[in-house]
């Protein structure tokens, strides 16, 4: 809720301290009281509430801004990662540079900004809980219902805190008390996954396998998110169990067509198993129903759509990631050895031709470049597209762009109601490959990344040319020889997705969930700076930058008694 302040003046403190106080003891007119809640429009109020909170816009206040808590994670699990860079220049939203180049200090405010959206978010689940325990109206199955939604949002929240900063406080609704401000003052010593666990296996176990809203969890986004959380912990044989159990479902399957992931008009389809909702031109003030913490993620010179705002950009090695040989299969050592040619320092004006060697298809449907189709836009021009070449590189973001069909904000073309594919049924089925490949079932985990290939390969859903014809040379086959070992098995499936998945946000968690962050990043570090002068001598120190550090203005608003309860991460 917004702090009402009430300022006086000397003279009217005066005046009332000579008199009776009754007429003072009023509820606020602008608040409810926590009696008007407690029953099923307010109850269900409250929960709308906490799911607003997925994308982690709450208020502009101070440095707490859209993009610091972005759903899609884009700055710390993509920027922070070999998937992109911060792009547009040098001196748009330095914050983010530091982030991407490794300079990771406590005071930065894009830290802050994550923290207070999750706990926002944590905060509201916890008053509909509150709430809940006082209502009379709900029957079981809806009180029942209700609390499991609160707390898949709520697992969902500390989930999003332990990835980023590992040992954080868990604040349930027994914890919070409204008439004790310290009582959320509490230590992070202690490994919260067991109350993420205990959190989304109460959702799981008694959530519908189908809602009729949109954007409302079923028993198997709640599922997909806990088998999530297992897989972060190596414990392979409960994630694989839940995992089986949502392939077995038959609810869920792959659209025929990649891009159909990205788009707002295919929203909510059959291979979506959880979406952050967006809408647009719905009466909410400044369009923020919108994919508001992706706004920045355009490009600067869009023509008569946008030009604003340059910020996201593909890394080379990324786009080196999508090259194939011969039979089709990815170049899984070799690949960053000599860049895709593109249009690095060539005006739009200038004759240029795009590579003619074999591609993945799904590299033109994550990455906009010169001479290719960009969504309808038309083709992509190169430089002209790119605010800074020069700092940023020569390519521009694609999926979560709106198409210029699309359904976007009245006054800004950026806010669309393209929703965020949180959990989707490839994630499904890549997380499977991973656990059969750690089990030493090899060929079952090739079974399934041939699935995601096979989708990828399908003619229909390349990106074309106005005449019909593909865009480039796609060349994407399946893996139809035995792998030879484990160590191969957990590169092929690591690579793909990479590839399933580039520039989703996921990409720096699961390098250091792998324990492979260090030595991929230093790598990236150390060619990719060959490229981006500002990458030269960056460094990821292992030990360190595997969490980000917790925000020290946080540290220093948990001290009780004068003292922090929070314990700053190791090398910070």
């Amino acid at each position: 809720m917004k702090k009402i302040t009430i300022l006086f003046s000397a003279v009217i403190l005066g005046i009332l301290s000579s008199c009776s106080d009754k007429f003072l003891d009023v509820n606020p007119k602008a608040a409810l009281s926590s009696t008007t809640l407690q029953n099923k429009v307010g109850v269900n109020a409250l929960l709308v509430g906490a799911y607003a909170l997925l994308d982690g816009w709450a208020t502009a206040e101070g440095a707490y801004r859209s993009y610091n808590v972005g759903a899609d994670n884009w700055v710390y699990g993509s920027v922070a990662s070999d998937d992109a860079h911060k792009g547009t220049n040098a001196g748009d939203q330095p914050p983010i540079s530091l982030i991407e180049t490794g300079n990771i200090a406590s005071d930065n405010i894009y830290f802050r900004g994550k923290w207070r959206g999750m706990y926002d978010g944590i905060a509201r689940t916890n008053d509909v809980l509150q709430n809940l325990a006082k209502a009379t109206d709900f029957t079981d199955a809806e009180r029942a219902q209700v609390t499991a939604e609160a707390r898949f949002l709520r697992g969902n929240y500390h989930f999003e805190l332990k990835k980023m900063y590992n040992m954080v406080p868990y604040i349930d609704e027994k914890t919070y008390d409204p008439n004790n401000l310290e009582s959320t003052k509490l230590p992070n010593s202690t490994d919260i996954y067991p109350n993420i666990e205990a959190d989304l296996k109460a959702a799981y176990d008694v959530l519908p396998t189908s809602q009729s809203q949109p954007g409302r969890p079923t028993k198997w986004a709640a599922g997909a998110l806990l088998a999530k959380v297992y897989l972060f912990q190596k414990k392979y044989a409960e994630a694989k169990t839940i995992l089986e159990a949502i392939v077995a479902s038959g609810k869920y399957s792959l659209m025929a067509k990649y891009h159909d992931n990205f788009q707002a008009s295919t929203n909510n389809n059959a291979e979506s198993i959880f979406e952050v909702e967006y809408s647009v031109n719905d009466g909410a003030a400044g369009g923020e129903n919108g994919n508001i913490g992706s706004t920045l993620n355009y490009p600067y010179g869009g023509g008569a759509f946008t030009t604003c705002c340059g910020f996201f950009q593909p890394s080379n090695n990324l786009v080196n990631a999508f090259k194939t040989d011969a039979n089709g299969l990815p170049l899984l050592d070799t690949y960053d050895d000599l860049d895709i040619p593109n249009d690095q320092g060539i005006e739009s004006t200038a004759p240029f031709t795009p590579y003619a060697g074999p591609l993945d298809p799904r590299l033109d449907w994550t990455v906009g470049r010169r001479g290719i189709p960009y969504l309808d836009w038309g083709v992509h021009p190169g430089k002209a597209y790119i605010r800074d070449q020069t700092y940023g590189g020569p390519y521009s973001p694609k999926k979560h762009v709106s198409h210029k069909s699309d359904p976007s904000f009245a006054s800004n073309n950026r806010l669309n109601a393209n929703n965020f594919r949180m959990i989707r049924y490839a994630q499904v089925l890549l997380w499977l490959a991973e656990i059969e490949t750690e089990i030493g079932s090899l060929d079952k985990a090739r079974a399934y990344v041939n699935q995601i290939r096979a989708r990828a390969a399908r003619p229909e859903g390349f990106v074309k040319n106005a005449d019909g014809t593909p865009a480039a040379n796609y060349v994407i086959k399946e893996y139809t020889s035995a792998w030879p070992d484990q160590a191969y098995a957990r590169k092929a499936v690591r690579f793909e997705e990479r590839l399933e998945l580039g520039m989703e946000g996921n990409r720096r968690y699961d390098l250091v969930r792998w324990g492979i962050a260090a030595e991929t990043m230093n790598a990236y570090y150390l060619m990719e700076g060959t490229k981006r002068a500002y990458l030269k001598g960056a460094q990821f120190v292992k030990g360190k930058h595997e969490y980000f550090p917790i925000p020290i203005q946080e540290i220093l608003n948990s001290q009780v008694g004068g003292k922090p309860t929070l314990t700053q991460n190791s090398g910070y």
